[in-house]
């Protein structure tokens, strides 16, 4: 049994189709075939039901692809551990974000002892960085809210209280804490549902019999400040998030523990290179000193 005829059955699998899989391996369709019909004699079964030019995988395939995959998951993951003890692996750390409003000061303190190592960073969805994060196409994720998936690991690193935001002017700006009740009238600017922050509020806002009023629903947290400053609402803020202007008011919520998680994501199967275990422990430290900032 060798190689390519694993890395081929795996493609024909995942299509069903021998003439697209041969187009996606860049082989012809002849050689595709007989690398699939020898794969076939040396395990002594058929591993796809043939039906004109589509295949089905059968029973057989379907048990052997699950062994298929974890072998050339575990060849690849010796690969990449390899390339990192030879100091090859490529010099970039790859991460994705949905709780980035630290990300400067983490990525400040990682560049002082590892200035060799650049970082690419995406600004994603929950959903989204899961899928790179199987596909293994990032490395590290910061999340807010955690993520509850199998193969995923995920610690919380950081408990973070969400504040009021208001402008100076505004009737509440002097109070040392509010409750939610007595935002039930006001207007208020936020990010659109499906953020963590967002949910979080809204969910507890719900719970004591009203829904917040939004004037302003966008995609980019760090723009609710200049919002809150010029008057248009007030806004739910974390307080790692705070943006510190004159014409702003921070006021923690009393009555209830409103707060979000951060968590570090991690893959729990795919090899993590040197670079990428310091960048986990240098945000795991900053976060642990964070309430003594």
């Amino acid at each position: 049994m060798e190689l390519l005829q694993l890395q081929y059955f795996i493609e024909v699998a995942r299509l069903e189709h021998v003439t697209e899989a041969a187009r996606s391996l860049h082989v012809t369709q002849s050689s595709l075939s007989k690398t699939i019909q020898r794969l076939e004699e040396d395990l002594g079964a058929p591993l796809f039901d043939r039906i004109g030019r589509n295949l089905r995988l059968n029973g057989f395939g379907s048990r052997f692809l699950q062994r298929a995959e974890k072998a050339l998951f575990e060849l690849e993951q010796g690969r990449q551990e390899i390339k990192d003890l030879l100091n090859l692996e490529q010099s970039t750390l790859e991460l994705a974000v949905t709780a980035a409003s630290k990300l400067p000061q983490i990525l400040r303190e990682f560049r002082k002892m590892r200035p060799d190592i650049q970082f690419h960073v995406q600004m994603l969805a929950t959903q989204e960085m899961v899928v790179l994060l199987q596909r293994g196409e990032v490395d590290l994720c910061l999340s807010s809210p955690p993520v509850n998936e199998e193969e995923i690991e995920s610690i919380i690193v950081y408990r973070d209280p969400i504040l009021v935001a208001v402008p100076t002017g505004h009737h509440l700006a002097a109070r040392a804490s509010v409750s939610l009740t007595e935002l039930k009238n006001e207007w208020f600017v936020g990010v659109k549902p499906g953020y963590g922050t967002r949910d979080l509020a809204d969910s507890a806002c719900r719970s004591i019999g009203f829904v917040p009023q939004y004037v302003f629903e966008g995609d980019e947290p760090a723009r609710l400040s200049a919002l809150v400053e010029a008057e248009i609402g007030i806004a739910f803020i974390p307080s790692t998030a705070r943006d510190i202007r004159d014409r702003i008011h921070y006021i923690p919520i009393e009555g209830h523990k409103l707060e979000r998680e951060i968590a570090l994501l991690w893959h729990k199967n795919r090899f993590l290179s040197q670079a990428a275990r310091e960048f986990r422990e240098i945000v795991t430290e900053y976060f642990a000193g964070a309430d003594k900032q």
